[in-house]
C-alpha cells in the first residue's frame, strides 16, 4: 500500500508540473493583437494578419495566433496595425529660456503629443548644436518615453535665437562630427537653418559635418539670402528639403506663378534630394500642394514642424496630417509606407518603421474613421475629405502608451 501511496503522490506532482508547463506555454506572449488588417511596407504585408509581442518585441507574426497563448489578448476588428509613426521634423528640447527653442519655451515635450497622434519616434530638427546637445540629451531625450532622435544644427548653439545662430566661427563641422560620433544612436544627421546672412559658409560647413558623418542635411526655412535653386544645386542625394509646400517671402515656392513645378525642383526630386513636409504654422499652403503633388512631387516624409505655435494652427497632429494627404489623394498604403518604412530609410535607420519578427515593438492601431472632415492649411485655406486617420492604441517598445477608448482595459461590470 506504501509503495502505491508514494506512486500515487508522483503521478501528482508529475500533472502538476505538466499542467504549469501548459499553462506557461498558454501564456508565453505578453500581447497579442488579433482580427486586424495589417501594414508593413518593408514586409510587402497588406492584409489581415495577427501579432504578438514578447520583451519588448515583436515575437510573431502569423495569419492566426490563439488567444490563450497571450497574457493579454487585443481585439483590433475593423481597425490596422501599422508600425509606429514616424516624425522626422520636431522641435522638442523644451526648457526654462523664455522666446527660444533650445532649451526654451517654443519647444514642447515630446510624450505630451506623440503616443496620441500614433507617434512612436520623433526627429528633433537642430533644436541643439554640438554645444548643447548634451544638455537636450539629460533633459528630454533621456526622461522620454517617445524615441527621441536628432539632426544635429551645424550652429554650435542650435535654435538659440539670434546673434548666436549668425555667428559662423561657432559653426564647427569637427566639433558637430564629434559629438555625432559620440552619440552615434541618437544622430540622424545635420542641420541648416535660420541664417540670414548671404555667405554660403555656413551651408557648405554643414554638409562638410554631414559628409564627414555620413548622414543627410535637412535644410530648414529661414535661409533668405539663398535663393532655392542654389539651395537645391548644393544639396546631395538623400538630403532633405523642409516645407515643400510653403508660400512665403523667405524662399521662392516650388510651383512658379503659372502653376508650374519649377524644373530645379523636378531636376533635384529627380536627382535624389527628398523632400519633407515640414507642415509648422507657416510651412504648408494647398496653392503648392495641390499642382505639385498633381505633377509629380508627392513629399517623402511628413514631418510636421511640431513646436509651442505649430500644434493649435493648421497643422494640428501628425495623424491629422496624414489625413490631409488622403483629401489630396494619396492612397492609405501611400500615406502609411511614407510614414513609417519610408521616414526610417531616409533617416537610415532601417531598424525602425517595421514589424518583422525581432524588431522593437513600436506600432499604433488606427482606425479609418468616414465622414465630412476639415483640412486647414497654413495660409488659412481650408478642404474637405472623408476620411480621418484616429489612433485608437499606441504601443511603445511593448508597452502600451496610449489607449483612446480603453481597447486594453477591463470593462467595468454594473450590476443592474
Amino acid at each position: 500500500m506504501r509503495w502505491k501511496l508514494v506512486l500515487c503522490l508522483v503521478w501528482m506532482q508529475l500533472g502538476a508540473c505538466l499542467a504549469l508547463s501548459v499553462t506557461s506555454q498558454a501564456q508565453s506572449y505578453d500581447i497579442v493583437i488579433k482580427n486586424g488588417h495589417l501594414f508593413d511596407a518593408k514586409n510587402g504585408i497588406n492584409q489581415p494578419m495577427e501579432l504578438a509581442i514578447l520583451h519588448g518585441k515583436i515575437a510573431k507574426v502569423a495569419s492566426t495566433i490563439p488567444a490563450q497563448e497571450a497574457k493579454k489578448v487585443l481585439d483590433a476588428a475593423g481597425m490596422w496595425i501599422s508600425p509606429g509613426f514616424i516624425d522626422p521634423h520636431t522641435h522638442v528640447f523644451v526648457g526654462e529660456n523664455p522666446r527660444v527653442f533650445a532649451g526654451g519655451s517654443s519647444s514642447v515635450f515630446p510624450d505630451a503629443f506623440s503616443f496620441r497622434a500614433g507617434v512612436t519616434t520623433v526627429v528633433d530638427a537642430g533644436t541643439s548644436g554640438w554645444r548643447n546637445f548634451e544638455h537636450f540629451k539629460t533633459t528630454v531625450i533621456d526622461v522620454a518615453q517617445t524615441r527621441v532622435l536628432a539632426f544635429l544644427n551645424i550652429a554650435g548653439g542650435g535654435m538659440s535665437g539670434d546673434p548666436f545662430q549668425q555667428d559662423i566661427q561657432d559653426m564647427n563641422p569637427e566639433m558637430t562630427f564629434n559629438m555625432i560620433q559620440k552619440y552615434p544612436d541618437l544622430m540622424v544627421g545635420v542641420k541648416i537653418g535660420h541664417y540670414e546672412g548671404k555667405s554660403w559658409q555656413p551651408f557648405d560647413l554643414a554638409i562638410e559635418a554631414a559628409t564627414l558623418a555620413k548622414r543627410p542635411l535637412i535644410v530648414e526655412c529661414h535661409l533668405p539670402e539663398y535663393s532655392l535653386e542654389d539651395q537645391l544645386k548644393r544639396m546631395r542625394p538623400g538630403d532633405l528639403l523642409t516645407h515643400t509646400y510653403e508660400n512665403i517671402r523667405d524662399r521662392s515656392p516650388v510651383v512658379d506663378e503659372q502653376g508650374k513645378l519649377r524644373p530645379e525642383v523636378l531636376e533635384a526630386k529627380n536627382r535624389g534630394i527628398l523632400f519633407d513636409l515640414s507642415h509648422g504654422g507657416a510651412g504648408f499652403w494647398f496653392d503648392q500642394a495641390v499642382p505639385a503633388i498633381r505633377q509629380g512631387l508627392r513629399p517623402d516624409t511628413f514631418g510636421t514642424d511640431l513646436h509651442r505655435f505649430s500644434m493649435n494652427s493648421g497643422m494640428k497632429n501628425f495623424a491629422n496630417v496624414l489625413s490631409k494627404f488622403l483629401a489630396l489623394g494619396l492612397e492609405l498604403e501611400e500615406v502609411l509606407e511614407k510614414a513609417t518604412w519610408g521616414t526610417a530609410q531616409a533617416l537610415l535607420r532601417e531598424d525602425l518603421g517595421h514589424l518583422s519578427e525581432g524588431a522593437v515593438a513600436d506600432l499604433t492601431l488606427i482606425r479609418i474613421r468616414e465622414g465630412s472632415f476639415g483640412f486647414v492649411d497654413s495660409g488659412g485655406v481650408s478642404i474637405k475629405g472623408n476620411r480621418l486617420i484616429e489612433p485608437e492604441l499606441t504601443i511603445r517598445a511593448g508597452r502600451i502608451v496610449y489607449d483612446l477608448n480603453g481597447l486594453s482595459a477591463t470593462p467595468l461590470k454594473i450590476d443592474n
